[in-house]
């Protein structure tokens, strides 16, 4: 029988419209002022923190709406903003110095649509509000450190060949550029070096003075370009990492330029609170501890030549030497765990490189104490003659342990007082070492009111064009037009249930442009549908063959033109950045709802309706 679809099928339709509008059901209630509360440096919130900030908020008497600890994370939901906004201030004032208070907005889901997985979808900075920073990679920092991995690197070498040398240290150059030197006992070392470093270091420019016995190595203009590459696109992955081990949702970091990388943190409310993420410039690296100085003698500013004093979280003062053993952009994991003796530990794997250095660093001082230093890079308002600004180095022990045997590319750290310390210091040394000090060059809050602006506006262009296509059908298609303004509502609702579902996806005032558009291509394929219906009437056909002949023969354009339309979106979505993919996303996801609601969905009503039945005249 024509037009006749069975049970099951129409079933399915009305099953899949039906799961698109449960998941994006969570869209209409809104979001609640919350205040989060998260541990800086890797410490997390515990029961006894979480008992503690209920009581201060009962004794203050802040009311709220719901209170819940979560992957070592509190967060505090409001009924209003003023309450939020004296939650977060008391709660600053007394814990900012281990944990950071963000105001933040959390949405307003019912548990029981949230037990299966419906969440709003995620607004981007245009729309939600939220912070933009512009950061600065402090390239000349980045070469030096390259110079001092160098400085190791020549040693060890010339170490390994036996070849005698006074010293191998970092210097600057005549024309401002850095370089390594290494000075020898004999020229006869210095040919052997040469030789040596020539044929291993291609990357190096090696200039020989038979004066003073010295071997100067310069990097090659390719390697100078491939360090800061290698600097940029490093920071941006553990600025990435450090975002979303804090907690921050659906942040943009990208990078911007030779030098700059660009990061959006949408609904962030607290510019401190970001700033606090983004700062936090660190690297880690591994000292041994000097036992052999007087740490009385060094407290009293007697510090050896080769050593220094340094300090941990609680104040204890521990003597370590200066020289490093590896730092922490070796790290490529890091987790918490147990011992044989049921001890908690941190287990560390490094890279290849890595993990040959630390052998070689670690195959003597077997049984000797060695530091993990945490090390973070301040900026100061100052700035040294290139334009760059200047950091302070600021550093502390953040472990001490014993080395068992000899450490290569897997190896672990023992000696942490608790689980919780276990795992706060592999969540550190998870996050990374950052390159190179980066610093804010600008910043941008974007307010909640300019972003409810912007949602109000957008959400009037889409109800504005769908409320005219809807005007359009209904007159010019009559029974048919409702058939269509039901398959394009059923068409929005898919795109938002969609859009709700698909991790990462998130909806920016360009993307409600691709909405608007999806809405005429929507129409446009049921104008093709009820065009040729209405020319296969003329042609004598009966309603049913009409009908029938008309869904299957449009279907081939509505095909091509959807097909060639998602092709520019995925080359929009390939090669664009930022508003063109958020575009380039509801286009393509709009595309193929709206086949799907034009000839699908639109066919399963028109069957119900007029399918299998004798018709002398229908509503076209």
């Amino acid at each position: 029988m024509l037009n006749k679809y069975p049970l099951w099928k129409t079933l399915m339709v009305f099953f899949i419209v039906a799961i698109g509008a449960l998941y994006a059901l969570p869209n209409l209630y809104g979001e609640d002022p919350a205040v989060q509360v998260s541990g800086l440096r890797g410490v997390e919130a515990d029961n006894q923190m979480f008992e503690a900030v209920k009581a201060d908020l009962t004794k203050e008497n802040i009311k709220y709406s719901k209170i819940e600890l979560e992957n070592g994370q509190i967060l505090i939901k409001f009924f209003d903003t003023e309450n939020q906004i004296h939650a977060r201030d008391l709660l600053h004032a007394k814990y900012k110095k281990k944990y950071s208070i963000a105001l933040n907005l959390t949405p307003a889901t019912p548990e029981w649509l949230a037990a299966i997985g419906g969440t709003p979808m995620k607004l981007g900075l245009d729309l939600s509000g939220g912070v933009s920073f512009l950061m600065e990679v402090n390239m000349k920092e980045a070469i030096a450190k390259a110079h001092q991995g160098m400085v190791g690197d020549f040693r060890n070498e010339l170490r390994n060949e036996k070849i005698r040398y006074r010293s191998v240290k970092e210097v600057t150059t005549s024309d401002g550029q850095g370089a390594v030197k290494i000075i020898f006992r004999k020229p006869e070392d210095l040919a052997k070096a040469e030789s040596l470093l020539k044929k291993r270091y291609r990357d190096f420019v090696f200039t020989a003075k038979d004066d003073d016995l010295s071997l100067t190595a310069k990097m090659t203009e390719q390697k100078l370009k491939e360090t800061r590459e290698y600097a940029l696109q490093q920071n941006i992955t553990i600025i990435r990492n450090r975002v979303n081990e804090l907690g921050v949702a659906e942040p943009l970091v990208q990078r911007q330029g030779k030098k700059h990388i660009v990061i959006e943190l949408p609904g962030v409310q607290d510019t401190a609170k970001a700033k606090e993420i983004l700062n936090a410039t660190a690297t880690i690296e591994f000292k041994m501890v000097d036992q052999e100085g007087d740490l009385a003698s060094a407290l009293n500013g007697r510090v050896p030549a080769s050593s220094q004093l340094l300090y941990d979280r609680n104040g204890k003062p521990t003597l370590v030497k200066k020289r490093v053993m590896l730092t922490g952009d070796h790290i490529v994991d890091a987790n918490s765990g147990f011992d044989e003796y049921s001890r908690p530990q941190v287990n560390i794997t490094l890279d290849s490189v890595g993990g040959s250095k630390f052998s070689n660093a670690t195959k003597n001082n077997i049984g000797k104490p060695m530091a993990t230093v945490f090390i973070e890079y301040k900026a100061t308002d100052k700035k040294d003659p290139q334009g760059n600004l200047i950091f302070e180095k600021h550093e502390e022990i953040i472990s001490v342990a014993t080395i068992q045997a000899r450490l290569g590319k897997k190896f672990r750290i023992t000696g942490s007082d608790s689980v919780q310390e276990a795992h706060n210091l592999a969540l550190l040394l998870r996050a990374g070492a950052l390159i190179a000090p980066i610093s804010i060059v600008e910043e941008r809050t974007v307010g909640p009111t300019l972003g409810a602006e912007n949602v109000q506006l957008g959400f009037q262009a889409i109800l504005l064009g769908f409320g005219l296509v809807f005007i359009f059908m209904l007159i010019y298609y009559k029974a048919f037009g409702v058939v269509a303004n039901v398959a394009l509502l059923a068409n929005l609702v898919l795109i938002v249930g969609i859009m709700s579902m698909i991790p990462g996806a998130t909806l920016t005032l360009p993307g409600m442009a691709g909405i608007v558009l999806t809405v005429g291509m929507a129409v446009d394929a049921n104008v093709l549908i009820f065009e040729r219906i209405r020319e296969e009437i003329r042609e004598g056909k009966s309603i049913q063959q009409a009908i029938h002949q008309g869904y299957d023969a449009a279907f081939s354009s509505i095909l091509d033109a959807n097909i060639t339309t998602l092709i520019a979106a995925l080359i929009l979505f390939a090669i664009g950045a930022g508003p063109i993919k958020g575009f380039a996303v509801t286009l393509s996801i709009g595309i193929l709802t709206s086949m799907f609601t034009s000839v699908v969905v639109s066919r399963t009503i028109v069957n119900l309706v007029w399918g299998g039945k004798r018709l002398e005249k229908i509503s076209i």
